[in-house]
């Protein structure tokens, strides 16, 4: 589905990712991870095409990703930024709406069938009540929602998504992976996230991408590399790692206090004070 070969790519004169070569085949979910900086959204800019390499090449579908259109790739790929770009007060439907023209005619407006597809994604992301409020004026997680039912609407065989629920609470963060999890499931949707939450693409995704220094540190299945080992050296930190009490998927668990202290001091400094007397 999206291979990348000798990618290197950066902004001004800094590189930020360097000889980063890369399979993403058809119907994957993936994490990708890494602190703050390694390239991760670097590298989704990439892969969508808005930011061009330096050296090296990406296929999209066999295709080199130089070679193709915007309305081609827009009809492939679906992004999702971690905060939304609609500054206009346009409807909430509306932005939704503006996922189905990289699918409209040259000449014809929107159908009744692009209707469907974008009540039906808001109604997917709980967003349906919001259609005729402005996106102006509804809360940033709502405003996120709405960019995601966006995505969907675009019916994109690949989607891309940036931090895009990092703003929601808990169990809108849930709702959003489960909905996720059925489109790759049901429908083969290839889904690349870009996240910081560990623990939530260890219950979502079966395959993770750890990146750090400008290049790709770990590559591989959930239950290969959600380890305490590895987990403890690409974040610097003391990371213990235990199984889900439901699911028996692998959950990280940060250690309070400095990384150079017994995990213990950490602990024992942040549990509750003694009172004598």
């Amino acid at each position: 589905m999206i291979r990348v070969q000798g990618l290197r790519c950066g902004y001004g004169a800094s590189d930020v990712l360097r000889d980063v070569d890369l399979e993403i085949p058809e119907g994957g979910m993936i994490g990708v991870l890494g602190p703050n900086g390694s390239g991760k959204t670097t590298l989704l800019h990439v892969l969508c095409g808005i930011l061009a390499p330096w050296e090296g090449r990406v296929w999209v579908e066999g295709c080199d990703l130089r070679t193709t259109s915007i309305r081609w790739r827009a009809q492939r790929m679906a992004s999702v930024a971690q905060r939304p770009a609609v500054t206009f007060p346009f409807r909430c439907l509306s932005v939704v709406l503006m996922g189905r023209y990289p699918h409209l005619s040259r000449w014809g407006g929107y159908t009744a069938q692009d209707l469907d597809a974008a009540m039906g994604a808001m109604e997917q992301t709980g967003t349906l009540a919001l259609a005729e409020r402005l996106i102006t004026e509804v809360s940033g997680g709502e405003a996120q929602r709405v960019a995601i039912a966006r995505a969907l609407a675009q019916d994109p065989s690949i989607l891309l998504l940036d931090e895009a629920t990092s703003s929601l609470d808990v169990a809108r963060k849930i709702q959003v992976f489960d909905l996720l999890a059925q489109k790759n499931r049901e429908q083969g949707t290839t889904i690349v996230c870009a996240m910081h939450d560990l623990n939530l693409a260890a219950l979502y995704c079966d395959r993770l991408i750890f990146l750090k220094d400008g290049g790709i540190a770990l590559d591989g299945t959930t239950y290969a590399l959600f380890t305490s080992e590895n987990l403890s050296a690409i974040y610097e930190t003391p990371v213990m790692v235990s199984k889900h009490p439901v699911t028996m998927d692998p959950q990280a668990h940060f250690v309070p206090g400095r990384p150079d202290r017994p995990s213990t001091v950490g602990i024992h400094r942040h549990g509750p004070k003694r009172r004598d007397g």
